[in-house]
């Protein structure tokens, strides 16, 4: 039996997608479908496997909080420009999911109750239980909050075993890979080096929400089949936990 084959490492899991994630790669904003189903098949494979999933997906494809507000919109506005931007995310995948034959739920932390159901945790976790993977959307329903926040907050909330974290690299380097061939990836890091560091894993709030709680995040590219792998146990990605790094 492979690794890949093998019974999944964790019961509960929570995946954090940044919006950027479902940009078309030519000019990276917008939705683009292929990049979509790509990441549903992914979920569907691990939810299969008997994972238990939910999903945080950021909006910065179509408008980020933070960027707007720099343009001169106002804060608050800006964020919850940003929030509702996830709400289109969110149903985009559950789109993809449900062609990919997963039942799945979408829960918004902001009232859209035409489109979505609103955020309880019990009955998250009660879909979660029956096998249906659930959507989280509308931030934390909070301006100044991000989507990492909101991540870190419903894996706790859910009792989740981990976050996941799907990037467009493999994992935490010491600088951006992009720019710097000789950037080092790590392969386990604590939470306070991260914040030490100033690594852009994910901010500051999330990091200590997940350290105060002693839950461990991983970081690992998108990559077809990576999502399984992780759930596997392979060595994949870079895993931020309570320990030093190695």
């Amino acid at each position: 039996m492979t690794a890949v084959d093998a019974a999944p490492k964790f019961k509960r899991l929570l995946l954090k997608l940044s919006g950027e994630a479902f940009a078309d790669p030519e000019i990276g904003v917008g939705i683009y479908p292929r990049t979509v189903v790509s990441i549903a098949r992914q979920v569907a494979e691990a939810k299969n496997r008997g994972t238990e999933l939910a999903v945080v997906i950021g909006g910065g494809n179509i408008v980020r909080g933070l960027s707007a507000s720099a343009q001169g919109t106002d804060r608050t506005t800006a964020d919850y420009m940003g929030m509702l931007a996830t709400v289109i995310n969110g149903l985009a995948l559950q789109d993809a999911l449900e062609k990919e034959g997963v039942q799945t739920r979408v829960q918004s932390a902001i009232s859209m109750q035409e489109v979505a159901e609103p955020y309880i945790r019990r009955r998250a976790m009660r879909h979660l239980e029956k096998g249906r993977v659930v959507i989280f959307v509308g931030g934390t329903g909070n301006p100044y909050f991000s989507t990492d926040t909101s991540a870190a907050l419903r894996a706790l909330e859910i009792g989740a075993d981990a976050i996941l974290k799907g990037t467009q690299v493999d994992g935490v380097y010491d600088s951006d890979p992009h720019i710097n061939p000789g950037a080092k990836m790590f392969r386990s890091l604590s939470y306070i080096e991260v914040l030490q560091r100033g690594l852009k894993v994910m901010d500051s709030t999330a990091i200590s929400l997940c350290m105060d709680n002693d839950l461990p995040i991983i970081v690992f590219s998108l990559k077809d089949g990576n999502i399984v792998r992780v759930l596997s146990g392979d060595d994949v990605g870079t895993w931020v936990h309570s320990g030093p790094h190695v």
